[in-house]
């Protein structure tokens, strides 16, 4: 992890796998490869009651900028009574609109997934009542082709963490596809989508 931190030390957003045992040595060795990115740790709900204090006293430490689900969904409850020194956003605890109240005081920010939110008007719904309950907002993504990434670039617009790389993810993307350079994406190509 430390490799590729180092190799990836320039773009200014990285976001890390992890949670699993070590992940403080991971945090370490990312954040000393790394000492100028922003980085986002997605924990893939791998932490637990007994570790989540600590790793989130941790990665305040290190200056992280955003966990993500660092608990099962559904097994999240003890976010409403711990303090978040990092945001915590909501993957897999958050999918439409609906019911995203009920994660008030549980999560700081939402990450918006266009597949598992129902296309992009449910994907617009949910991101403006997310702003409306006053949460953060992420536009990420599934592995996909550049056609189902087309739609989330506008939906990211005004969000506060993109994660759009999942054509950068498949051995081939159709083409024409989305243009990457470096850590940015390039609107769509009407030949691609509109």
């Amino acid at each position: 992890m430390a490799a590729q931190g180092r190799a990836n030390a320039l773009r200014p957003l990285l976001k890390v796998k992890i949670g699993g045992d070590n992940d403080m040595a991971r945090i370490r060795a990312v954040r000393e490869a790394a000492p100028a990115s922003r980085i986002i740790l997605d924990a893939n709900e791998g932490w637990s009651d007994d570790n989540i204090v600590a790793n989130l006293a941790f990665a305040a430490e290190h200056g992280i900028a955003l966990i993500e689900q660092p608990l099962p969904a559904g097994r999240d409850g003890i976010l409403r009574n711990i303090a978040h020194p990092v945001p915590i956003c909501a993957d897999e605890s958050v999918h439409q609109a609906e019911g995203l109240a009920s994660l008030v005081g549980l999560y700081d920010a939402v990450n918006i997934k266009l597949d598992k939110s129902g296309g992009l008007t449910a994907a617009l719904v949910l991101r403006d009542r997310a702003r409306e309950l006053g949460f953060g907002v992420m536009v990420g993504c599934m592995v996909g082709t550049s056609l189902a990434m087309a739609p989330a670039v506008l939906l990211a617009q005004d969000a506060d963490f993109v994660d759009l790389d999942g054509p950068l993810l498949l051995a081939r993307d159709r083409a024409p596809g989305l243009v990457y350079q470096g850590s940015l994406v390039s609107p769509p190509d009407p030949a691609l989508w509109g």
